[in-house]
This record gives structure tokens, C-alpha cells and sequence, in this order.
């Protein structure tokens, strides 16, 4: 996938909680939360470029997918150096960076021609979403093919 481009000001407030240096534990703790870390994953923060490496195994694509957004969707976090390799192969999700005044039914319409495939948006995007209610500017959603 190579490197995806974020919002460095938009996201979850991670790296302000991470203990002197501690980043990258800071970053897989965020993972594990959301029961997105594998033993196989190793990621790394460069301060100055804002930029995530993350390397090791995923499961599925999917999988890999939502660990990739789970990194870039936090406030301080401009990109994401793909590194994953997707233990089972499956078809890529699209990605679609939210806009003011989005909602996930507006989003829907737009891309698959009902408002009503919000419904896949949103569990195409669990466990980084809680409620289909709650996305913000300049988050990255996953956009599954339907």
C-alpha cells in the first residue's frame, strides 16, 4: 500500500499520553484497546516527519486496513508507512477522508448511491467507530466494495 497521507491535526489524542519516549508503546497499546494488535506488529514514530512505520502481519486484508487507520486517525500523525503484509489476500476497501458536515448517510449516497449502505460503512469501520453518529473532519473511514 506504500504510505498513506493523514490529517496530522485530527484524530484520537494518543501521543500526548505517552510516557517519556514511549510512543510506540503508546501507538500498540492504542492497537490492543481496539483489538487491533498482533505479536507480529512493530511500529515506530518519527516526531519530525509525523510518521508512522508499522510492519509485521495482519490476519486479513481487512485487518490490515483498520490497523493502518487506527494509526493515522491520531491528532500529531501526518502519515503511514505501510509495512504490513495480509495473511489472507482479499479484495482492498476504498478510503475517503471525512468532510465537514459529513454524516455517514451523506457519505453513502454519494459513493454507492443510498444513503441507507451507511450501514457498511460503519461496520466496515468497527471497532474504530463506536456509533455511526460520531465521525469527525479529516477522519479516514474505510469504504468497502459492495
Amino acid at each position: 500500500m506504500g504510505v498513506l497521507d493523514f490529517m496530522k491535526s485530527a484524530g484520537e489524542k494518543v501521543l500526548g499520553a505517552a510516557t517519556a519516549g514511549n510512543t510506540a508503546g503508546a501507538l500498540l497499546d492504542h492497537l490492543k484497546a481496539k483489538g487491533l494488535a498482533s505479536t507480529d506488529l512493530k511500529v515506530e514514530y518519527d516526531a519530525a516527519s509525523a510518521t508512522v512505520k508499522v510492519n509485521g502481519k495482519a490476519g486479513t486484508q481487512e485487518d490490515k486496513e483498520k490497523v493502518l487507520l487506527a494509526l493515522g486517525n491520531i491528532a500529531g500523525v501526518e502519515k503511514v508507512d505501510d509495512g504490513i503484509d495480509a495473511g489472507q489476500a482479499g479484495t482492498p476497501a476504498g478510503f475517503y477522508t471525512v468532510q465537514p458536515g459529513d454524516t455517514l448517510g451523506a457519505i453513502a449516497k454519494k459513493h454507492y448511491g443510498k444513503s441507507g449502505a451507511y450501514v457498511q460503512i460503519f461496520e466496515a469501520n468497527k471497532p474504530l467507530l463506536k456509533d455511526p453518529d460520531k465521525i469527525y473532519p479529516g477522519q479516514m473511514l474505510r469504504m468497502p466494495v459492495l
